[in-house]
Order: structure tokens, then sequence, then C-alpha cells
């Protein structure tokens, strides 16, 4: 469209300069423009051509409009015509585009002929006429090597949307089935790993609560979806795994204080994450005792500026161990280190041979 513009230009300024006196040189400008407007307008309105415009494009603009100013407009010299043989380049740029291989080439080769009969009518030179011919054939060349490079680098970015998109999907579906893991983990399968170990008593009460509810939270966690998760509270959301480990038989001393309103996932994973450190309590501290405590407050280094900050600590009085010697287990790493990391918060462990191990839970980092 930009090269035809181009050429109506040429032509609209030729025939002011050249031919005020002769109306066939303004009625084939217009007849220019008007089908430029046909062809490239439709084009732009539904995307892509239409084939019989081209076509009509290539017959008149291309072929018919020189010899009509030749016989009825006053062109007898090559200056007087070469306005409208320019036409012919854009139009065989159009059909290279637009038309299948077959028909570019009777296109083009329609307008090699019509245009070196048109030239030698006006008496043109040898130079003029092949270079003519050689913008006729370049036109088309080059316009159909640009189409060709564009749709080869549309297939190349379609293809890297679609691995991109294959690639999200397989990430998205992997850490569905990591929190799902998670879930099992820090729920039924500490409940089940207690229960195996006899220590408790499968028929209390409290513990055939905590199945309950346990089977009532993998059927939520089979259902919902991720923009079904309900608006938690970090308090509540505490205060329900620290019940939890107490239908375990774990006393579990909890302090609260200044809890902020904080993102339904940071609450999940702040209560996720102390519930897993309490059942790691439970199975490895060899007490039947642990101290939970929640505190609020601004940033580190703010003395009450926008945002807040919140800290989980979950500490037990066992025998600890040797961080250097023991390295973490799947639930410290998956349930506690990983799943703080994913809103943006942090955990460490603190211990030492005899000194009772500490878990801290900080959001934000």
């Amino acid at each position: 469209m930009l090269y035809r513009a181009s050429h109506l230009a040429i032509g609209v300024v030729g025939v002011a300069q050249r031919h005020r006196d002769q109306p066939v040189q303004y009625a084939g400008v217009v007849t220019a423009v008007g089908l430029s407007v046909l062809v490239y307008g439709t084009a732009l309105r539904r995307g892509w051509f239409v084939r019989r415009q081209v076509w009509a494009d290539v017959l008149v603009c291309g072929c018919l409009l020189p010899f009509a100013l030749w016989a009825w407009g006053g062109a007898r010299e090559p200056a007087t015509l070469g306005w409208a043989m320019i036409l012919g380049g854009s139009a065989s740029a159009a059909a290279a585009v637009a038309l299948d291989r077959v028909r570019v080439l009777a296109a083009v080769a329609l307008l090699v002929a019509t245009h070196a009969v048109g030239y030698q009518a006006v008496g043109a030179s040898p130079a003029v006429v092949v270079g003519h011919l050689n913008s006729l054939l370049s036109s088309a060349v080059m316009a159909w090597v640009f189409w060709w490079y564009l749709r080869r680098q549309g297939r190349l970015l379609d293809d890297a949307n679609a691995r991109a998109l294959s690639a999200e999907a397989h990430r998205a579906r992997y850490a569905e089935r990591l929190e799902h893991h998670r879930a099992l983990h820090d729920t039924v399968l500490a409940t089940l790993t207690t229960l195996s170990s006899g220590g408790i008593d499968a028929n209390a009460p409290e513990v055939r609560e905590r199945c309950a509810r346990e089977a009532a939270y993998l059927r939520r966690l089979v259902q919902q979806t991720s923009d079904e998760l309900p608006h938690r509270e970090i308090g509540t959301a505490l205060e329900e795994v620290v019940r939890a480990a107490e239908g375990l038989r774990l006393k579990v001393t909890a302090r609260y204080h200044a809890l902020p309103q904080v993102p339904t996932e940071v609450a999940t994973a702040l209560a996720d994450a102390a519930g897993e450190a309490l059942n790691n309590v439970r199975r490895h501290a060899g007490t039947g005792h642990a101290f939970l405590t929640a505190t609020g407050g601004p940033p580190d280094g703010d003395d009450g500026g926008a945002g807040a900050r919140v800290v989980v600590t979950v500490v037990d009085r066992g025998p600890g161990f040797d961080p250097e010697r023991y390295a973490p287990g799947l639930g410290l790493r998956r349930s506690v280190h990983d799943r703080m990391a994913e809103v943006g918060g942090h955990a460490a462990v603190d211990t030492a041979p005899g000194e009772g191990v500490r878990v801290e839970l900080r959001w934000p980092k």
C-alpha cells in the first residue's frame, strides 16, 4: 500500500505539471486512485487481499491505463507516460503477495509484455525499457521474498509461543501436583504415620475428629480450583493447625500479638509451614510440648510505614540435632522452606545438639 501510494503521488504531481489541459490524464489518476482504495482498503478491512480485485488492478492500472493515455491522453513520449508505467511495479508487488505461484508468473508476464509494447509505442530507448522491465520483475521478487520471510518468522513465533504455553501449562500442573503432595504430607500422611506408630488411640474422639476434618479437607482440595480459596485470617489459620496438632496429642502453647491483615496465600503458607513444623516436633523431638508464637509489626527498619511483617516461630525443647550432619527432609524442604519462598517469605531453622529446634517463618523475606 505504501509502495502504491508513492506511485500515485508521482502521478498526481506529473499530471499537475505536464498535463493540465488533458482531462483524460486526470481521469486516469482518478481511476488509479479509486482502484487502489478498493484493493488496499478491502485488504485492510478484511485482513487480506481479494484476488479478483488484484487481477483488476493488474489489468486496469498495470496494462490498460498506459494504452488509454497513449491513445486519448496525449502521452506520446516516455516522460509523459512514465507515471502510469510505474504503477505496474506496485501492481506486480501486490500480485506476488496475493496470488499463487502460477498466477503470479502469468500476471508478471502480462505486465512485462504490455509495458514493453507501451514503451515501444512512445519510442523509449532500450535502456529505459530494460530498466523499467527490471523494476517490474524486481518489485515482484522482493515483495515475494519479504512476504516469505514474514510468514517464516510468523511460523517460528507461533511455534515458540506454542512451546511456551505448553511449558507454562506443564509448570502449572506440576505446581498443582506439588501443592497436593504437600497437603497430603502435612495432613493425611502425618496422621497415618502417628496412627501406625501406635502412640495414640485411633478410637479417641479427638483423633476421629481430626481424621474427619482431614477427609473433608481432601475432598475440598480435589474439588476446588485456585480461585475458590476462601479468605483466611492468619490467626484463624494458625489456630486450625494448632488444634490439628493437639488432636494428635501434642500440647501446643500458642501466643499471638498484633497480627496484621495479609493476603490469603500468605496466611495459608504461614499456617501450613507452621503445621509441618509442629508435625516435626511430634515425630522427631521426643517431647509432647511445642511453643508457637506469632507477631506482627512494621517491616524491618521501618517504624510504622506502609505494609506489615509477620514472624511465626515454632520451638521445642527436644534434643535438637547437628545441622551440619543432617540434611533437611522432604517435609522441611517442601512444606516449610519452599512454601515460604513461593509467597516471598523466608524460613530458618536454628538448632544444635541438646538445644531443641527453633523454626522461624518470616514474611516478607
